[in-house]
């Protein structure tokens, strides 16, 4: 038997200028625009895109009920722009306290600590795109969220 793969990898070849990808990933306003699977919006993207530098963002999802709010934090590792980005990703409070995936109702032996890689390459004005989340198992909610976001990020870049 074999282990479940522990992390997604997404390509996808955007019809849009290399320089106006990266921005989608590190522009907070731009961001905002696109990042969370559909029906959560982002009111708050902080990223001091710099080696070191931290970033924090909240999805937000409405119901008549309630809005339910989940917090990210996390902290660059790689910025080389415009070719390759790299951020740790954990659950946090508002305040950036760090919280236990358990807490948010992931399953037990989620990662604290999770790490995003974006790689971006220029193709005949195109822009070719991998985005690998390790400690994100292929096949999850974690994948599906990733992959109506790369849509909507697809839609943004489309102008739709």
């Amino acid at each position: 038997m074999t282990d479940p793969q522990t992390w997604v990898k997404i390509n996808r070849e955007f019809d849009a200028p290399i320089e106006t990808v990266w921005s989608m990933w590190t522009n907070p306003e731009l961001f905002k625009q696109w990042y969370g699977p559909r029906g959560m919006s982002v009111p708050t993207a902080e990223m001091d895109l710099v080696v070191g530098g931290t970033r924090k963002v909240c999805m937000e999802m409405q119901s008549p009920e309630r809005t339910m709010s989940m917090w990210f934090i996390g902290v660059y590792k790689e910025v080389s722009r415009p070719t390759r980005l790299v951020y740790t990703e954990s659950m946090c409070q508002e305040d950036g306290t760090i919280i236990s995936p358990q807490s948010m109702g992931m399953p037990e032996g989620h990662p604290d600590i999770t790490e995003v890689i974006v790689e971006l390459k220029a193709a005949n004005g195109k822009t070719l795109m991998t985005m690998v989340h390790i400690g994100v198992p292929e096949g999850t909610a974690g994948e599906g969220g990733w992959n109506q976001a790369i849509d909507k990020l697809e839609e943004r870049l489309k102008g739709t």
